[in-house]
């Protein structure tokens, strides 16, 4: 059962004596064209293994007037949207977070495929790793990116908090050695997904590379995808914790 709604703050929060509601977040969901005539899409599966009816809300918080969806997914049955950004709120075009928040203490299960589709070609679906809760961390990294004639990166940089934020970005090839720093301010309820040449114009082409993201603002959300330019198939680049691997 659905509802497409536009609000600027979930209905399971909105009120103080609200139910108690638990959140999972996919970073990235969109439907936009990309180089080589690309259309990026993703799809979105809602698993409802609770045990009872869940009320679930979706919503993109990036996007104007922060469309959202109220649905209620039946014990042990599975929510499909193909091409969430089309099906589920009628878009033809947009790129945002994907806020999953279920009234209850115990989240739904959240699974995200992204894919390219070209003329009727469509490329291999990439699964994108899903947030639970709170996932802030002053530091985190981005590992294994690459960008040459082979592959292409993007990194994504998230804010869905109430004031702008600040991320600090070190571009490093050896733990612990920045090759060169960016910094970058990011609007309240802002997706900031751009190449990696945007954020350090400086260097040319590597791979292997990581980018450490630091930043101390809450509801804050970091990824990158590296496409390969000659498949045409991403692999999604979930951010990393502590310190980084030797």
């Amino acid at each position: 059962m659905l509802f497409l709604l536009t609000a600027t703050r979930s209905p399971l929060a909105r009120a103080q004596d609200a139910p108690p509601s638990v959140k999972a977040l996919i970073p990235i969901v969109g439907s936009v064209r990309g180089a080589n005539e690309i259309q990026w899409r993703t799809d979105v599966e809602l698993v409802n293994n609770t045990g009872a009816e869940a009320t679930v809300a979706i919503s993109l918080p990036t996007v104007p007037d922060q469309p959202m969806i109220l649905l209620t997914i039946a014990p042990s049955s599975t929510q499909r949207f193909t091409d969430v950004v089309g099906e589920a709120f009628g878009l033809e075009a947009a790129m945002s977070p994907l806020l999953v928040q279920t009234a209850g203490r115990r989240s739904v299960g959240v699974r995200a495929f992204a894919y390219g589709i070209r003329g009727g070609e469509v490329f291999r679906p990439e699964p994108i790793a899903i947030t639970y809760g709170d996932a802030f961390y002053p530091a985190r990294y981005l590992q294994g990116l690459s960008f040459s004639d082979n592959f292409r990166t993007n990194i994504g940089l998230a804010n869905l908090g109430d004031q702008p934020a600040q991320f600090a970005l070190a571009l490093q090839r050896l733990p612990g050695r920045n090759l060169t720093i960016s910094r970058v301010t990011i609007p309240p309820n802002t997706l900031w997904h751009q190449s990696v040449q945007m954020l350090f114009p400086l260097i040319t082409s590597g791979d292997d590379f990581s980018v450490l993201v630091e930043t101390f603002a809450h509801d804050t959300y970091v990824y990158a995808s590296v496409v390969d330019n000659v498949t045409n198939e991403a692999r999604f680049v979930s951010a990393s914790i502590g310190a980084a691997a030797q």
